[in-house]
C-alpha cells in the first residue's frame, strides 16, 4: 500500500507543479485556464476515487515509483 500512495501523492504533485507553470508562463484567456484547471481537477478526482476503490478503474495506473 505504501508505494502506491507514493505513487498517488506524487502524481498529484507533478500534476500540480505542471498545472502552475501552464497557469503563470503560457498566455491564455481566463475561460481556457479556468476549463483547464477543472478537467485536471476532475481527472485527479477520478484517479483518487479509483485509487481507493470506490469506482471502477477509468484510467491505466501510473507507476513513479517502481
Amino acid at each position: 500500500m505504501m508505494p502506491e500512495l507514493l505513487n498517488l501523492i506524487a502524481l498529484i504533485v507533478i500534476f500540480g507543479v505542471i498545472m502552475w507553470l501552464i497557469n503563470v508562463f503560457i498566455p491564455m484567456p481566463a475561460a481556457i485556464k479556468t476549463l483547464l484547471n477543472v478537467v485536471v481537477l476532475i481527472v485527479l478526482i477520478i484517479y483518487v476515487l479509483q485509487f481507493f476503490g470506490l469506482i471502477n478503474p477509468m484510467f491505466p495506473v501510473l507507476k513513479i515509483f517502481r
